[in-house]
């Protein structure tokens, strides 16, 4: 039959060649894997480590390689990073910190989650020691602001319709509260004055 494979039956398709395993791990493949990941985000030191071993495992796996044999590779990359200053815990956290404030994050949760993000316990609160410097020392002045802002982005106390306040107040209060501020600040915040009523 004429365009039939040797070997096959009418109708059969030829096998398809295994495919090719990855280019090898390699220093040179390392620097530009960390490159890309830094231009699309903003990372702390362990965040880069991360990545980079999760992507040395998988091309070491399909080359059927111990990943643990580039351990030091990654490693080198990371601390290339970092010495040029791609990488700095410090700016990260202040970074990082600033934008969890924003989003109403307290102190609790912005630690919980910059820990999360491999920064350094000293690092962080070298970060939450600058917050407060800023703010003139007024630790309570910084998370009260947060509080308000996450009950502004969750229509918690204030945000609430009128008549709905007082039925979600136990609520509102638990949800503060999950959020990691305290009982008084969480009370204070959900019995404020809406927005514009202050004066």
């Amino acid at each position: 039959m004429l365009g039939a494979v040797p070997g096959k039956g009418p109708g059969e398709r030829p096998e398809a060649p295994a495919p090719k395993p990855p280019r090898p791990v390699t220093p040179a493949w390392l620097e530009r894997a960390a490159l890309h990941y830094l231009e699309r985000y903003s990372a702390s030191a362990e965040m880069l480590r991360r990545t980079l071993a999760r992507r040395v495992e998988k091309r070491a796996r399909a080359r059927e390689e111990d990943p643990a044999a580039f351990a030091e590779m990654v490693e080198a990359t990371v601390a290339r990073a970092v010495s040029a200053g791609l990488v700095d815990d410090a700016r990260f956290a202040r970074a990082r910190l600033a934008t969890l404030r924003r989003r109403g994050t307290s102190t609790r949760g912005a630690s919980a989650k910059l820990a999360a993000k491999g920064v350094p316990r000293a690092v962080v609160e070298a970060a939450m020691a600058a917050e407060r410097e800023e703010a003139e020392d007024d630790r309570q002045a910084v998370e009260a602001e947060a509080a308000l802002a996450y009950a502004r982005r969750r229509r918690l106390g204030p945000f609430r319709r009128p008549d709905q306040r007082a039925a979600h107040r136990d609520r509102d209060l638990a949800a503060l509260a999950r959020a990691g501020f305290g009982y008084g600040l969480a009370r204070d915040t959900v019995d404020a004055e809406p927005p514009g009523e202050e004066d």
